[in-house]
Formats: C-alpha cells, sequence, structure tokens
C-alpha cells in the first residue's frame, strides 16, 4: 500500500493549476445514462473516484472512449442497458447511489448495491428512496441491495425534502428530466456542483429552473447530444488556499473562479492572508503569524464546506490563540484529530465541536489515514512539522486529489510517493 514521505517544515511558493471537480463530475457522468446520444463530457479529473464511476457506466453497457490525457469521455450508451450496479463496484464509492435516478427514469428498473466511501457518518440514503418514490418509483431492500422498479414513466411530483441533502437532490433531478409533468423540489441544496449537472442538463435540453432553494423541472422526451467542460474543483482549490496560509506561502492558484469559495477565503483573510482575486485566479500569500477565529462552523452551501472543516482545523493548529470548529453536516468527521495529535495538536471534542488551543509545535510522527479530506489535513500538517512524517492508507487521497504530489512538490513541499 503506497505511502507519502514528508520533510518539513516547507515553505509555498509558485502557481498551481486546479483540476476539474470530483464531486460535480460524478452526478454528470451519471447523468449520462439519461441520452440516448452521444456525450462529451471534458475536465474529468484523473483520480480514483472517476475511474470507478466509468467502470460502472461500462459495467451497465455504456461504450466509453478516453482521451489521450483520459480528461476527456465520450459516453454513448445501447439499447439494451443492464440495471445492476454490483457491490463489488458500489463499495468503494457512495457517488454510486447518483446512478439509481437515471436507471429508473430511462429504464424503470434498477439494481444497486447499498454504497460505501469514507467512514465519516451514516449517510443514510432514505432521503434519496423516499424523494424518487414520490415520482412513481417502488422499491424494497434485500441483502444489501436496493431493487427498484416503476411502472412506466415517473410522473412529476411536489418534493419537500426533510433536510438539505446534496446526493438526495442530485437524484430527485436525475429522475425528473425525463418524468411525465412538473416536478417541483423544495429545501433542494445548492452547492456549485448541483449547480453545474443542471446546467449540463439543460445545455442537453431539459428544462430545469432555479427560484432559491426550490428546483422546478419540466419533464422532456430525451436529452440532445452535448459537449460539456465540469467545473473546477473548489475543494482542491481551497487546500492550496489554506496550505499557502499555513506555510508562508506566495501562491497563485489558476483555473478557478474565486467566488465559488468566498466564504472559505474570507475565512482566510480573517487568519491573516493576504489574497487577490483574478479573472479565473487566487493571489494568496500566508501571514507570519496565524489569527484565530472563535467559532468556524460547517453548513450546507453558501456556508462553510464541510469537506474543508480538516484543513481549517489544522490552520487553527498553528493559530496564535483558541479557535472552535462545529461540524454540522456529518457526526463522525473528527477522525484526523487523534492523527493531529499525534503531531503535536491540542484539540478537544465535545460531541460536533473541536476546541482548537493554537501555537502548536508540530514535530514529525507516522500517521494513519482515515478518509479523504481527514487526508489531506495530514498532509498540511506534515508540511509544516519539524522532521519526517510518513502518511499511510493514502489510496483515499487518490480517490479525490489529482496528482496531489506532483502539484505539491512543484510549489515546495518535500513530498514523495513510497510504493
Amino acid at each position: 500500500m503506497d505511502k507519502f514521505l514528508i520533510n518539513g517544515p516547507c515553505k509555498i511558493k509558485g502557481k498551481v493549476k486546479i483540476s476539474g471537480s470530483k464531486n460535480a463530475s460524478l452526478p454528470i457522468l451519471a447523468a449520462t445514462l439519461l441520452f440516448d446520444k452521444p456525450v462529451i463530457i471534458k475536465n474529468l479529473p484523473r483520480v480514483r473516484d472517476i475511474n470507478t464511476m466509468l467502470n460502472l457506466l461500462r459495467s451497465l453497457g455504456s461504450k466509453i472512449v478516453l482521451s489521450k490525457d483520459k480528461k476527456t469521455a465520450k459516453i454513448l450508451n445501447h439499447k439494451n442497458m443492464r440495471t445492476f450496479a454490483s457491490y463489488s463496484l458500489v463499495k468503494t464509492m457512495r457517488g454510486s447511489i447518483l446512478v439509481l435516478g437515471p436507471l429508473i427514469s430511462k429504464f424503470n428498473k434498477a439494481k444497486i448495491s447499498m454504497p460505501g466511501g469514507c467512514l465519516i457518518g451514516t449517510r443514510p440514503v432514505n432521503y434519496h428512496l423516499a424523494a424518487l418514490k414520490k415520482l412513481g418509483m417502488n422499491f424494497s431492500i434485500k441483502n444489501g441491495y436496493i431493487l427498484a422498479h416503476s411502472k412506466g414513466r415517473l410522473k412529476g411530483n411536489i418534493i419537500k425534502f426533510p433536510k438539505i441533502s446534496v446526493g438526495a437532490s442530485i437524484n430527485a433531478i436525475l429522475g425528473a428530466c425525463l418524468a411525465k409533468g412538473t416536478t417541483i423540489l423544495k429545501l433542494t441544496a445548492l452547492e456549485p456542483e448541483v449547480l453545474d449537472l443542471t446546467k449540463f442538463l439543460n445545455k442537453a435540453g431539459a428544462n430545469i429552473k432555479w427560484s432559491g432553494r426550490t428546483c422546478t423541472i419540466e419533464g422532456v422526451n430525451s436529452l440532445s447530444e452535448t459537449r460539456y467542460s465540469v467545473m473546477s474543483d473548489r475543494i482542491e482549490a481551497g487546500t492550496f488556499s489554506v496550505a499557502a496560509t499555513l506555510a508562508k506561502g506566495n501562491l497563485e492558484i489558476k483555473n478557478f473562479d474565486p467566488k465559488v469559495i468566498k466564504t472559505e477565503l474570507e475565512l482566510l483573510k480573517k487568519a491573516g492572508a493576504k489574497i487577490k482575486e483574478g479573472n479565473n485566479k487566487i493571489f494568496i500569500s500566508g501571514p507570519e503569524k496565524i489569527k484565530p477565529i472563535k467559532n468556524i462552523k460547517t453548513q450546507e452551501w453558501p456556508g462553510v464546506a464541510t469537506d474543508m472543516q480538516s484543513q481549517l482545523m489544522v490552520l487553527m493548529c498553528k493559530a496564535n490563540g483558541k479557535s472552535t470548529i462545529t461540524e454540522n453536516i456529518f457526526e463522525n468527521r473528527f477522525l484526523h484529530v487523534g492523527e493531529l495529535q499525534r503531531l503535536g495538536a491540542n484539540i478537544q471534542i465535545k460531541k460536533n465541536k473541536a476546541m482548537i488551543k493554537g501555537n502548536t509545535k508540530f514535530v514529525g510522527a507516522e500517521l494513519m489515514s482515515s478518509d479523504l479530506r481527514a487526508s489531506v489535513a495530514l498532509v498540511l500538517a506534515a508540511m509544516i512539522s519539524e522532521g519526517k512524517s510518513t502518511i499511510n492508507r493514502i489510496y483515499h487521497l487518490d480517490r479525490g486529489y489529482e496528482n496531489l504530489e506532483s502539484k505539491l512538490r512543484n510549489i515546495g513541499v518535500q513530498i514523495r510517493r513510497k510504493k
């Protein structure tokens, strides 16, 4: 199993180009199941989760032709598509559940394994199932599989989600695209990746309109041949912004719209970072002394992203004073705390709140990754630690960050992968 060896402390300087968004690519790739005509998706990130989704589509019968750099996929579906998503493919990635909406909408049946992914909470699929049931899907759960079918075409309905759910919103949108009549989704997730999906679908002839958190979908009979470039990855851009703030960096972040991470950039300014926003660029330099932030709270968009919580925690460990972080999205997302404590962090957890005493002098140690975003927090901490750190189980990182080590090496981090 691969590991990272990092020698710190490092100072960051240079330029980094942000890759395509994993969290936008997955639902857009799932949406291609709705098409009879060819679809070309550009700006895909070269990460393990994308490979998993492409393999899942292939297993369902899609023909996929990848460009030489593997960042563009041409996808063509056959008339006799399969509707079975096996455990062997679905177990490694929660995003696999997103094929349920398009399969039931297009083919009126699906058998899908209950999903796996990061161990960051229960993340039940009941909201997905309840929403699709309102559109006419019947289902049962047997031997770890969702067995779903509908009597002909799905029918539009009014659906109010009990709470905001990104995955359930996506599955409902995908289910409603080809449904008969009008679907109105209330309390819908507004994350940029959800909006990117609806932009893609509208380009292909879908009829989707937004008014605040209400999404109105007029069902269409079919979608047209289209090509689309996926948005850039906001979590990768946020991670590199934290890295620059943390390591007294002087960094230019390219190929990214700063408005997408406005909330996180405002936090970094509070922490002392100097930030200049350009056209699809961010210029960021880190302070000599990092200021503490009293009450960081993760929230649904446009709040602080839960996927940025662990990176911000590392930053607050180096702040000159006490900070708190409240995790409001997932109930088990402090798995990185024990590993940060091994480096010397002073963090106390009370329910969903972390109390962080700053001015930590991180000293290198052997570390273990637990999930995708926790893993990158350990990389950031190791980067500013005195001495050598080893980060084990980095396959989590390969799921969501493209060429992380080479991007970090190019801006001054002493990092290498050991097979």
